[in-house]
C-alpha cells in the first residue's frame, strides 16, 4: 500500500474555490478506485499549504487510477476548474509507505 500526499500551495484569495474542488474530488477520486483520506484546506498558521491524502495499492494501479480519473465526468471538470480559477499555485506529490506499524502489545521491545 503507498500513500500519496498532494502538498498545495494557494491563493489564500481563493480557498472557497479549492474547498469546492476539494469536496469534487471527494466523489470522483473514491470512485475512481483510490482511498481517500481527505482533503485539508488551511486553518489556522499557513494561510497557503493544503494537502490531499489517498492510498493506492502500488504505482501500477495507481496509474490505472490516474486514466479512469482523467476519463470521469466530474474528474475532468474539476481539472478545468482548476485551471480557470487559478488557486492552485504549486502542486506536490509524494508517494509514501507505512514504515510502522501498531505494536504488538505482547511483545516486550
Amino acid at each position: 500500500m503507498l500513500t500519496c500526499i498532494i502538498r498545495y500551495h494557494i491563493d489564500p484569495t481563493k480557498r472557497a474555490q479549492f474547498e469546492e474542488y476539494s469536496r469534487n474530488w471527494g466523489q470522483a477520486i473514491p470512485r475512481c478506485g483510490a482511498d481517500l483520506i481527505g482533503y485539508f484546506a488551511p486553518h489556522e498558521g499557513s494561510s497557503t499549504l493544503a494537502y490531499g491524502i489517498y492510498n493506492v495499492a502500488s504505482l501500477a494501479e495507481y496509474e490505472t487510477y490516474r486514466l479512469r480519473l482523467a476519463a470521469d465526468p466530474l474528474g475532468r471538470e474539476n481539472y478545468e476548474f482548476a485551471q480557470k480559477e487559478k488557486f492552485l499555485l504549486r502542486e506536490d506529490r509524494t508517494f509514501l509507505k507505512l514504515a510502522s506499524a501498531p505494536r504488538d502489545p505482547g511483545t516486550t521491545t
